[in-house]
């Protein structure tokens, strides 16, 4: 398992890519317009909502010494301005992954996988 060591007076914290991963993907569906994270192994072009235990397969961590480039694939709602969305979604997930391991994140890129319609829950 590849992850981030962290040394302190106290003793050692490693952080693996998946928990940093599942912290991005967490973040990323608390954004408006976000219907879910997306299996990054697309078959036959069609891309699978993941539920909320599966986030870290919606994301991809790579460490590049002290900080950390993410990638995440997302599931977007019919309607929403992808391009605000996407910045909302970067801002988010770089602030709340380096608030909660206070790791760098360099890079955060967002790729946009497929739109939903979302179902009207009618009364």
């Amino acid at each position: 398992m590849t992850g981030k060591e962290i040394r302190t007076e106290m003793g050692k914290l490693v952080l693996s890519e998946e928990a940093i991963a599942t912290i991005a993907g967490a973040a990323a569906i608390e954004c408006y317009g976000v219907v879910g994270m997306a299996g990054r192994k697309m078959t036959d072009g069609l891309s699978e909502l993941l539920g909320m235990e599966n986030l870290a397969k919606g994301v991809s961590v790579s460490i590049d010494g002290d900080e950390l480039n993410i990638e995440l694939f997302v599931i977007l709602g019919y309607g929403v301005k992808i391009s605000e969305v996407a910045r909302m979604i970067i801002d988010k997930v770089r602030y709340t992954v380096e608030k909660v391991t206070g790791l760098k994140v360099n890079k955060v890129t967002v790729s946009v996988e497929s739109i939903r319609l979302q179902e009207n829950s009618g009364s």
